[in-house]
């Protein structure tokens, strides 16, 4: 018999992080590690995806994806002024 192996909640947030930013290079047609780079460069994954999963793991794919570009776009722009 195989035996089940339970994820812990960081691993099952951290997979959340990546699908979450793989939807966002594929909607706007990037590498995911440009995707990447770019939301760690204005501190997106740790300062809002981490810490409000629970609230953003509720949303649908699409309208989470619409939601961080968003976010993004403008979290890039504040830093650039």
């Amino acid at each position: 018999m195989e035996k089940y192996m339970e994820p812990t909640k960081d691993e099952i947030e951290m997979s959340f992080i990546a699908s979450c930013i793989e939807s966002v290079a594929n909607r706007l047609n990037l590498d995911y590690r440009d995707v990447f780079e770019r939301m760690d460069r204005v501190g997106m994954i740790d300062s809002y995806i981490y810490p409000c999963y629970e609230q953003l793991h509720t949303e649908s794919r699409e309208n989470l994806t619409t939601s961080l570009i968003e976010t993004l776009e403008r979290w890039e722009q504040q830093t650039t002024k």
